[in-house]
């Protein structure tokens, strides 16, 4: 395996990945030459080419420029996206190239650091971006690698050469997380996902119980009270603590939950005692829960509450993670990478919490064929909660079609909700703001739905000023 410091240049397959991309961001910034491939320009790649990093949208080989084709010093990186036989990838690994996957370079850079992995089917991202800017805003500092855009910082990556923690969104998807190796963990949530990957939700839990074995003695694991989890193979010398959003039998959770002045404030009881005065800088019940998970992960290494309370309202969320982008008087505009069934739950009961009485149209486009096929009925209980459903295609990402598996695959078990089926190059004429009830428009999704995003906010800017 190559080590950190022989590496002079990197080309990354699947460039435009969020994880990939906080890994272009890194070896820049450590001085390497970096470069690489993704299938199609996007917000992700037209940011890293403007900070110099080359990017090319065809695999063809021959676009691989000279420097990379030198095999001693070049670190071939990609992401389990990709198929075996892309051409860039069969080219390097016939040539004999250090290859890697993301995951593995992830536990190879945090390698000798102390590393604060959060995992879960969902919130991951959220408690991973809150955690790096509360350990940014004390005394210890942190490099980061994030699952998004976080908007206090504009960038998926941090760096601090001089701390020693590392905050890592670890991704169960390809069994990636069981690479690394905590020093700090959080399980946010175990629901079932990526069965084309762990084929039953027993292989899937047993994967989760892995990755908190992997937690180094002398280190905690802050797993969500009441996750069916076997921790019977953790080191003894793991310290495990639980959170919850109000649970009192949590090690960590929330008390004096309220609303004032549009914000979420309450009091965080501890282990050591209470944090009061609290206050969120983000909307969202289920992101106060959020915040519960990754203020214990702060307190566990020695941030301190003072430190928390002051940088607590300071965060302003991720891109795509409840992300309003146009409110009135009488309507909402609401983005959100909901994809997994209980994730859109957990938003639609969000935003019923934040704007009551309002009419909730919510867009959703499924992402992957096998996900559609695997969780059809969670998908339209979920949705089922909002007034009206309008239903995108599928996004394929790495997968091709199933027959008989659409969109209509949700739709056609969604009871007592109207649904629509709408062609994603119509969404944007398609949607038009109610005049006769206050709404709320909330769009979900992990494909490219979020493209339309800032055309549909700027067309309800001008219908609901």
């Amino acid at each position: 395996m190559m080590l950190p410091d022989e590496i002079k240049r990197v080309w990354l397959i699947g460039i435009g990945g969020i994880g990939m991309s906080a890994l272009a961001r890194y070896f820049k910034l450590r001085g390497c030459m970096v470069a690489g491939y993704d299938r199609t320009p996007s917000p992700v790649t037209d940011a890293l080419q403007e900070e110099g990093i080359e990017v090319v949208f065809d695999e063809n080989p021959d676009l691989i420029g000279p420097p990379f084709r030198a095999k001693e010093g070049t670190l071939i990186i990609f992401t389990p996206a990709v198929g075996e036989d892309q051409a860039q990838l069969v080219l390097f690994r016939e040539g004999g190239f250090a290859v890697m996957k993301r995951a593995q370079v992830l536990g190879l850079v945090s390698r000798g650091s102390r590393s604060v992995c959060i995992a879960g089917t969902h919130g991951k991202t959220t408690i991973t971006t809150l955690t790096a800017h509360l350990y940014r805003e004390s005394s210890l500092g942190c490099c980061a690698f994030l699952g998004g855009i976080a908007k206090n910082f504009n960038t998926n990556f941090l760096w601090d050469e001089t701390s020693e923690y590392v905050v890592l969104e670890a991704d169960e998807f390809d069994r990636s997380f069981l690479w690394l190796r905590p020093y700090t963990a959080l399980i946010s949530a175990v629901d079932a996902d990526h069965l084309d990957v762990y084929g039953t939700r027993e292989s899937f839990l047993e994967a989760f119980a892995e990755f908190a074995s992997g937690v180094v003695s002398g280190g905690s694991l802050l797993i969500k009270d009441g996750l069916p989890l076997d921790l019977s193979k953790l080191d003894p010398g793991v310290n495990i603590y639980t959170y919850s959003l109000n649970s009192k039998r949590a090690d960590f959770y929330a008390e004096n939950i309220r609303i004032d002045k549009g914000s979420y404030c309450f009091d965080l009881m501890t282990p050591a005692g209470v944090i009061s005065g609290l206050e969120m800088g983000i909307p969202g019940l289920l992101n106060v829960e959020n915040a519960v998970g990754a203020m214990g992960l702060a307190l566990l290494n020695g941030v301190q509450p003072d430190e928390i309370r002051r940088a607590l309202p300071m965060f302003r969320g991720i891109r795509r993670r409840f992300d309003i982008w146009h409110k009135t008087e009488d309507f909402a505009f609401i983005d959100d990478y909901a994809h997994h069934p209980e994730e859109i739950r957990a938003t639609v009961q969000s935003v019923r919490l934040m704007y009551p009485g309002y009419h909730l149209t919510g867009v959703f486009q499924p992402h992957l064929y096998t996900r559609t096929r695997d969780f059809a009925d969670g998908f339209a209980d979920a949705l089922s909660l909002l007034d009206e459903v309008v239903l995108a295609d599928i996004y394929p990402a790495r997968e091709e079609p199933i027959p008989g598996i659409t969109s209509r695959s949700i739709g056609e078990l969604i009871s007592g909700t109207p649904v629509t089926y709408v062609e994603y190059d119509k969404l944007i004429e398609s949607l038009t703001p109610r005049k006769d009830v206050p709404q709320v428009i909330l769009t979900m999704g992990a494909g490219d739905i979020d493209r339309l995003v800032p055309v549909l906010a700027e067309k309800f800017k001008l219908l609901k000023k």
